[in-house]
């Protein structure tokens, strides 16, 4: 039944990613010619319609909270738990008002179709063993947010498949910091009943909170280490929280 359900799955996914190949090309002019604006736009076309296509075929029942707290425009830096392979669709549904692309494992680059989209839509791969790579990798997501491209973060690093959120690695809020963008802080629960709970595409309860942004133009050495302590905090109560109110 598990083999039946993901195989349904995929040919969805499959179906919807066919779909927006219409993008890749138009993108892909856009960056050649330099025209970030027009890249941007066409990029969050693309996922603010893939990722609400995708909540409505799995059966996902989202409830958003401090939705007005999603700014009008970026550059901004979103700083999530992550729990699922669910949280990219999810997180495409809920922010539609600006582009942004992730900070993702390097093993993704390799995924059938995926690895294609994530670096087309400004998605940075990183590699967590790696010291010195995972350092270029941050920097190059720092380029991108200089011009003008917002990108989201999960600095646990990897899916924690559950209500428990895992430690943070640091570094993670040098994305902000380094280029003075605010931060938006937003905690996810349930996205991991989508798939990882049972190994099979399933209908779940998702519930994001968003904070209010922080700004980090100009802070301190001291005052930037506070900020992440802060954030984990937050986000960790956040996801408890929204777990109460499944439960």
């Amino acid at each position: 039944m598990k083999i039946t359900r993901n195989i349904s799955a995929a040919l969805k996914v499959f179906g919807d990613v066919i779909h927006y190949n219409k993008y890749k090309s138009l993108i892909d002019n856009a960056k050649a010619s330099g025209d970030a604006e027009e890249e941007r736009r066409l990029i969050l076309e693309a996922t603010s319609t893939f990722g609400p296509k995708i909540v409505e075929q799995f059966g996902c029942d989202l409830h958003v909270h401090g939705e007005e707290n999603i700014p009008d425009d970026g550059p901004v830096v979103m700083i999530l738990n992550h729990q699922s392979y669910a949280d990219i669709p999810i997180m495409f549904a809920v922010f539609r008002k600006y582009q942004f692309g992730f900070v993702a494992k390097q093993y993704l680059a390799k995924a059938p179709v995926l690895g294609q989209w994530m670096p087309r839509i400004r998605s940075v791969f990183i590699e967590n063993d790696d010291p010195r790579e995972a350092l270029n990798a941050i920097n190059k997501g720092i380029e991108y947010i200089n011009d003008g491209f917002s990108l989201a973060i999960c600095p646990e690093g990897t899916r924690s498949k559950g209500p428990v959120v895992g430690p943070f690695m640091k570094g993670a809020i040098k994305l902000a910091t380094k280029p003075g963008v605010p931060v938006v802080p937003v905690a996810l629960n349930g996205t991991y009943h989508m798939f990882e709970e049972n190994g099979c595409v399933m209908p779940a309860r998702v519930d994001v909170r968003i904070y209010p942004p922080i700004p980090t133009a100009g802070i301190s050495r001291k005052e930037e280490k506070e900020l992440n302590d802060k954030i984990e905090t937050m986000i960790r109560d956040g996801v408890e929280e929204l777990a109460a109110l499944q439960s």
